[in-house]
């Protein structure tokens, strides 16, 4: 496989599953992470690397991952149950190891709400080493706008939601949506970013210092 910066890092966790297939190419790396392994079954797709603690993975699962450990232990990376780094995260290292910047991130909300917004997190983590990702479900997406302007087409439908990760986010501006800013300051602590709407224009959201996790739901 090329593992070169072509490709799409997708790594498929074990959070709520909410769509049915998940569009792969031949240049693209894919990680099942942990319980995400029974998922990778049912969309069918091939782990390139399991990777885990394996602590929410059932009896044939378990059973799976000791063979392949056993018959090719490189697909494989056990994890510790007490570490720092989360499942997720240490997906995403490996990811950036092997030079890949584009990461879709699958079944990553969900269950857990701590899990959730821990995953939210990698995106800060993934912008920290100019890397991209995406939290992809069957109604929307999520990914992070950092010091940059971010741009989508006429078509796109639905709802646009901005939550600023820093007590500011400063210089935000948003044109082509229902509602719009002029170089504003959002914070952390004031909602103001909530439910604006695509119209049938093209649409810019530009962040000048700060960071912001944008949320799509799609109509």
């Amino acid at each position: 496989m090329d593992t070169g910066m072509k490709g799409k890092c997708i790594v498929v966790c074990a959070g709520d599953l909410t769509l049915g297939e998940v569009p792969v190419s031949e240049e693209d790396f894919v990680i099942a992470v942990d319980g995400g392994l029974s998922y990778c079954g049912l969309l069918q797709l091939e782990p390139d690397l399991i990777i885990g603690d394996f602590d929410s993975v059932n009896d044939s699962e378990a059973e799976a991952v000791r063979a392949l450990e056993q018959e090719v232990p490189e697909r494989i990376l056990r994890l510790p149950c007490e570490k720092d780094d989360t499942d997720t995260i240490a997906a995403l290292k490996e990811g950036l190891k092997r030079g890949y910047r584009d990461f879709r991130l699958y079944a990553a909300t969900g269950g857990r709400f701590d899990h959730t917004f821990a995953n939210i997190q990698c995106l800060l983590f993934l912008k920290a080493h100019d890397a991209t990702g995406y939290l992809v479900d069957g109604a929307g997406m999520m990914f992070a706008i950092q010091n940059e302007s971010v741009t989508f087409r006429e078509t796109m439908e639905g709802t646009v939601s901005l939550f600023s990760m820093e007590k500011e986010t400063r210089g935000v501006t948003i044109e082509g949506l229902k509602y719009t800013l002029k170089d504003a300051v959002v914070t952390n602590d004031f909602p103001i970013g909530i439910s604006n709407e695509f119209i049938g224009e093209k649409a810019t959201i530009t962040v000048e210092d700060g960071t912001l996790v944008c949320m799509i739901r799609y109509e």
